[in-house]
C-alpha cells in the first residue's frame, strides 16, 4: 500500500477540502525531506508547543490530551515526518488514556485534529484501525492515525508557541505595571485625603475606582495597555497634586527624619497585630483593586466624625443614655495618658472629657460615627469592660487612616480579649511613643 494517493474517509464522512489540502502539503513537505536528516522532533516537546500555542490553531485543551493519547502510542521519542507515522488505537484504548472520555467526545476531538491539518485519518477497507505484519514481525500496512503532519509542522507550531511566550510575557508585564500604578495611586490619594492637603482627591478617587476592579486573566493586550496608560496618566496628576501641597519645609525634612519615619511605620505593637491576622498575600492584587472603595469609604467616615464633631453641643449627639457601673480598678493607665496618646477624641466630647464616664459616652457616639454596630461595641465592653473598650475606640480613632474596617479590626481585638492576648497598655504606649517621636 502507497501513501503518494489522498485518503477518503470511511463510511459516511465526507471528503473536505482541508483533508485533501494537508495530504497534498504532507506529500510535498516529505518530497522537500527525501535524503536529509531535517525535521526530527522530540514528541513530547512538541506538544508542550503545541500547548503553548494552542490559541493560534483553535484547540481546546481537550483536543490536546486526545493527541496526547496518540503520541502516546507512537514507540519513538522521535517524529520523522519523512514517513508515514501511523498508530491505530481504538477509542476504548483512547478512552483509557484520556481519563476516561466518552467515545463520541473523543470522535470530535479527533476529528478537529484531522481539520487542523495535525494528524491524517488513514481508513482500512471496514474502517477499523490495525496494522498487518509481514513474515518477520514487521508491519507492512497500518490503518490509524497518522501522525507525520505533526512533525513536518513543528517550526510553525514552534513560531507561534515563541509568539505565545512574548505574549503572555507582555501581558504579565502590563498586569504588573496595572498593579503598581492601582497601589501607588490609591495610597497618593489616602495621604492626601488623611492629611487633609490641598487637592480635588474626591475626583481623583472617583476616576481611579473607574480605572479599578478585577484585571481579568483574559482581557486582550491592547485593552490592558489603554488601561494602564490611563492609570499612569492619572498617577502623573496624583502625584504633582500631592508634590505641589508639599511646604518648603517637608520637601526639606533631614534623612535621619526620613529614616526615623521607616522605623516607625512598622512597629509590631499588640494593636497592629490584632488587625485582620487571617490575612494572606494572595488577596494583596484585590485589595489594590478595592482600594478606591476604601478611600471613599474613609472619606464619609471623616465626613460623619466631622459632623458629629460640628454637632457636640446639640442634644447628647448620640451619647449613651445609660449610666455604665464604671470598674477603674482593671484600668493599667490613668485618663490623662489615655487623653494624651489619644488627643482626636476629645474633639468629639460636649464638654470635655475629665473622668472615664465622659469617655465611655464620647466613645459611644464615636464608635457609631466609625460605623461600629451595637453588638459589636456590646461584646466589646462585656469582654473588655466599659473603660478598656472605650480606650480602644479612642485609639481606634487615633489611627483611622491606617483601619480598613473599624467594626471588624473591634471584633478581631475582642477575639483576642476573650483569650487574654489583648491589652490597651502597649496599645497607648505605642501611639504615645509615636507621638513624641
Amino acid at each position: 500500500m502507497t501513501d503518494r494517493f489522498a485518503t477518503t474517509p470511511f463510511g459516511g464522512r465526507s471528503l473536505s477540502h482541508a483533508m485533501f489540502a494537508v495530504q497534498e502539503k504532507t506529500a510535498r513537505a516529505r518530497e522537500k525531506l527525501a535524503g536529509t536528516d531535517r525535521n526530527h522532533p522530540e514528541k513530547w516537546a512538541l506538544l508542550r508547543s503545541l500547548t503553548e500555542a494552542r490559541t493560534a490553531f483553535f484547540l481546546s485543551d481537550r483536543t490536546i490530551a486526545v493527541l496526547e493519547a496518540l503520541l502516546s502510542f507512537y514507540p519513538e521519542t522521535l517524529l520523522d515526518g519523512s514517513a508515514p507515522l501511523i498508530v491505530f488505537p481504538s477509542n476504548a484504548e483512547l478512552s483509557m488514556r484520556t481519563r476516561g472520555m466518552s467515545s463520541a467526545t473523543i470522535r470530535r476531538h479527533l476529528s478537529a485534529l484531522v481539520e487542523t491539518g495535525l494528524i491524517i485519518r488513514r481508513d482500512s477497507p471496514n474502517g477499523k484501525r490495525y496494522a498487518r505484519r509481514g513474515e518477520t514481525g514487521e508491519i507492512e500496512h497500518a490503518f490509524g492515525f497518522d501522525l507525520s503532519p505533526l512533525a513536518l509542522r513543528a517550526g510553525e507550531i514552534g513560531a507561534h508557541a515563541a509568539q505565545a511566550r512574548d505574549l503572555a510575557r507582555a501581558v504579565h508585564r502590563v498586569r504588573s505595571e496595572i498593579t503598581i500604578h492601582l497601589r501607588d495611586v490609591s495610597k497618593t490619594i489616602d495621604a492626601g485625603l488623611s492629611e487633609e492637603r490641598t487637592g480635588d482627591w474626591e475626583t481623583y478617587a472617583d476616576e481611579l475606582a473607574a480605572l479599578s476592579g478585577r484585571v481579568s486573566r483574559h482581557l486582550p493586550l491592547e485593552t490592558l495597555r489603554v488601561r494602564c496608560d490611563a492609570l499612569a496618566s492619572l498617577r502623573e496628576r496624583v502625584e504633582k497634586t500631592y508634590l505641589a501641597s508639599l511646604s518648603d519645609k517637608e520637601m526639606s525634612a533631614s534623612d535621619s527624619s526620613f529614616e526615623h519615619h521607616i522605623q516607625n511605620s512598622n512597629i509590631d505593637h499588640q494593636f497592629e497585630r490584632a488587625h485582620e491576622t487571617g490575612q494572606k498575600q494572595s488577596d494583596e492584587l484585590q485589595s489594590q483593586n478595592n482600594a478606591p472603595g476604601r478611600i471613599v469609604a474613609l472619606s464619609k467616615m471623616r465626613n460623619r466624625l466631622e459632623a458629629a464633631r460640628r454637632n457636640r453641643n446639640r442634644g447628647d449627639g448620640g451619647l449613651t443614655g445609660d449610666r455604665p457601673n464604671l470598674e477603674t480598678r482593671s484600668v493599667p493607665m490613668s485618663l490623662e495618658a489615655v487623653l494624651s496618646a489619644c488627643p482626636q477624641i476629645i474633639d468629639y466630647s460636649r464638654d470635655g472629657i475629665e473622668d472615664w464616664r465622659e469617655l465611655v459616652n464620647t466613645a459611644g457616639l464615636v464608635r457609631s460615627m466609625l460605623g461600629v454596630s451595637p453588638d459589636a461595641w456590646q461584646r466589646a465592653r462585656d469582654t473588655m469592660g466599659d473603660i478598656n473598650a472605650s480606650i480602644t475606640i479612642a485609639a481606634i480613632l487615633e489611627r483611622i487612616g491606617d483601619i480598613r474596617s473599624p467594626g471588624g479590626y473591634l471584633r478581631a481585638l475582642t477575639d483576642r480579649a476573650e483569650i487574654g492576648q489583648y491589652s490597651v497598655l502597649p496599645v497607648i504606649k505605642a501611639l504615645d511613643g509615636e507621638k513624641r517621636a
